[in-house]
């Protein structure tokens, strides 16, 4: 995921998915069967199904992207192929940030020391990290580049996490919330909004500090909305969950281009950026996830209250140069309004329960093959 394109800065979107039972809808602990199902499906690569955390998701990541298109196909290609996997070994794929369904017993965690040593950890916490996420990698021309757009991209993460909501079940009930997938990561020791950051030595710091407290295990449990990359040069957004729908993702995934791209233009540029305090963006990123778009959310640069609307409409204006550049802004400002308009994933859950209950539900968030 390093490197530019010769139209702009290249991107890459990692998802994750719950495997559920198809008789039942529980979590299926059935990772391994459908990585070796994965295996023989012919447009599959080795390895493009990955483990997680827990037995009953699997992740996969679209190769480096230079447009929404290619990010479309890609998308489309690991899902249906992965689906199919899936129903191979008698379970659905679902694209859902939180299990809605739960079994007493816990799910299995996945056979490796990094994951073992989570659960010795947090115990219970594991045990219940049943949620999945989107992650949109954005090239980044160094770490110091890197660390100077994250602070610019900062304050408009809790927008990402009202607009990419779609978890609002959780074992059989509505949580009340549209991320629920948010609640559960917050009860983490670092994640949220992260701090401001100027350069990559006030980044590096900053991350040391927090491994130095021993609280941690090392780098890549530092589970902010967005950080830097410690495997490849990319600054990644890793505040919403997965989507229902590819078309959601790829709004989502041009989006979180536009505004790294607006952030290290800004950052070259010299432009004061916006520094909200941290403990609004907490209380901000919380109301996002209560309400996703369907209520206020907290405008970044006065801090109070405004539509939904409005405040998806600033953070619009404020990337369409970048929109613009890589030919983006009609794509993306469609799918906002889409979004908007249409609702996000968690209240697309919330209609099909309305309409037809738990099956209506298992429908809507694991669709057969080909149907993404």
């Amino acid at each position: 995921m390093d490197g530019r394109a010769a139209g702009g800065i290249t991107l890459g979107v990692e998802e994750e998915f719950l495997l559920l039972d198809a008789r039942t809808g529980l979590p299926a602990a059935r990772a391994a069967e459908v990585q070796a199902a994965a295996d023989l499906e012919p447009v599959l690569g080795a390895g493009e199904v990955d483990n997680e955390l827990l037995q009953a998701q699997v992740e996969v990541a679209t190769p480096i992207c230079s447009g929404l298109a290619e990010v479309e196909a890609q998308l489309r290609r690991l899902r249906q192929a992965v689906g199919g996997a899936a129903l191979h070994t008698g379970c659905r794929l679902a694209a859902t940030g939180g299990a809605p369904l739960w079994s007493r017993d816990a799910t299995p965690v996945t056979e490796e020391p990094r994951y073992q040593d989570m659960r010795t950890d947090a115990a219970r916490l594991v045990d219940e990290h049943l949620i999945n996420g989107m992650h949109i990698h954005v090239a980044v021309p160094d770490r110091h580049a890197g660390a100077a757009a994250l602070g610019r991209v900062r304050p408009w993460l809790p927008v990402l996490v009202a607009l990419g909501a779609n978890s609002p079940f959780w074992d059989g009930r509505d949580t009340g919330f549209a991320s629920w997938r948010t609640v559960v990561f917050g009860r983490w020791p670092v994640s949220g909004s992260p701090p401001y950051t100027a350069d990559a030595a006030t980044y590096e710091q900053r991350v040391d500090a927090l491994v130095d407290t021993g609280v941690i295990r090392g780098r890549r449990q530092v589970y902010w909305h967005a950080r830097l990359s410690e495997r490849y040069p990319t600054l990644e957004i890793r505040a919403t969950d997965v989507q229902l729908d590819v078309a959601s993702a790829v709004t989502l995934a041009g989006l979180g281009r536009a505004v790294v791209a607006t952030g290290l233009r800004e950052a070259a540029a010299g432009t004061p950026a916006l520094d909200p305090p941290g403990s609004v963006l907490h209380a901000a990123g919380w109301h996002a996830a209560r309400h996703g778009v369907d209520a206020d959310l907290v405008d970044p640069v006065r801090g109070r209250p405004a539509k939904a609307a409005d405040v998806v409409g600033a953070l619009l204006e404020y990337v369409t140069p970048a929109l613009e550049e890589y030919g983006d802004a009609e794509r993306v400002a469609g799918g906002l309004t889409e979004l908007l308009d249409g609702g996000t994933g968690a209240a697309r859950q919330r209609r099909a329960v309305r309409g037809g209950g738990m099956p209506a539900l298992l429908d809507l968030i694991a669709p057969a093959p080909g149907t993404v």
